[in-house]
């Protein structure tokens, strides 16, 4: 992709930050528009000087136009358990409302279109791995259904631009991803293990830690998103580890990563939280020649000095 101009809603968030900075290593000028809802003006500080960047604390809710962009990447919602939980409708909102301002600016400039999905769109699945022709099991009126369901619109909503407004669209399917950034009390695997690790506290399983989930490092899941808007593909892509691993096996990478002598505490299994979760990457492999390059433990120890700071950030704000 030639130097251009770069929408990113969400860009405070943890994927969209990254997302910020790979932009710019490709020599783009970036507009984020965020609300701070869930992201933090912290994951941009070291853009904040730069003269191609420029930040709008805007809710997308609301219709918005930033001027002329040639790429709008719409990453705008909260993702972790804990954030949609408690901004139930706002996730409803971002992914419909949202979603139809942030293509309607792409419309308006002729601007490319790249989505973050989710692998949530398969629920707990019945087909495993997941492949992108799977239509999924998912619980529409459940307490997950605020974050699965918003997706699946949004995912309905940018193939209808594509289908009736000829916008330039691509769909990518993230799922488990973790590394620098991201928020302590974010309620994902990673990070709560991290946390209690670090903090000598016993690590929470849900269940009995047999379900599965598959963890990609950030900078190969950045690396998919790079590769999946150069590409000409408008139906969904899944990006993600193929490496799967149950819960149990994620806590006892960490507590090695960590030298850390918690022990494992188990609580009971959320309602429809997902038992299965690996996606078939097939599609990646041969439509963008990408696959994860970084295993679990090595992103483990990656982002082991990040979450080090941040927990002694956090220790040191509560005195």
């Amino acid at each position: 992709m030639s130097p251009q101009r770069a929408l990113v809603t969400g860009g405070a968030g943890f994927l969209g930050s990254h997302l910020c900075d790979a932009l710019f290593g490709e020599g783009w000028s970036v507009v984020v528009v965020d609300n701070l809802l869930t992201g933090r003006r912290a994951n941009l500080d070291h853009l904040r000087n730069d003269s191609r960047f420029d930040f709008i604390e805007k809710d997308i809710c609301e219709p918005f136009d930033v001027g002329h962009v040639d790429y709008v990447f719409h990453f705008a919602s909260p993702a972790s358990p804990v954030d949609y939980t408690i901004h139930g409708i706002p996730t409803l909102k971002v992914g419909s409302l949202g979603t139809f301002h942030a293509l309607e600016v792409a419309l308006k400039y002729g601007a490319r279109y790249l989505v973050s999905s989710t692998s949530e769109c398969y629920g707990d699945p019945l087909e495993h791995p997941q492949k992108e022709t799977y239509w999924g099991n998912v619980n529409s009126i459940g307490p997950r259904s605020v974050y699965d369901e918003a997706k699946r619109f949004t995912e309905a909503v940018t193939m209808a631009y594509h289908r009736y407004h000829k916008v330039d669209t691509r769909i990518v399917r993230i799922f488990n991803t973790y590394g620098p950034r991201m928020q302590l009390n974010d309620g994902r695997v990673v990070p709560n293990f991290m946390k209690q690790a670090l903090r000598g506290e016993d690590l929470t399983v849900y269940g009995d830690g047999s379900q599965t989930r598959s963890f990609c490092y950030v900078s190969d899941e950045i690396d998919g998103f790079m590769r999946l808007a150069r590409s000409s593909e408008h139906l969904p892509v899944n990006i993600g580890n193929p490496n799967e691993f149950t819960i149990l096996e994620c806590a006892q990478h960490v507590l090695q990563v960590t030298g850390s002598k918690s022990k494992i505490a188990y609580e009971p299994l959320p309602q429809d939280d997902p038992k299965q979760r690996r996606p078939d990457i097939t599609k990646a492999r041969q439509l963008l020649g990408w696959e994860p390059k970084i295993d679990l433990e090595t992103g483990l120890r990656m982002s082991l000095d990040y979450f080090r700071k941040a927990v002694a950030e956090e220790a040191a704000n509560a005195r």
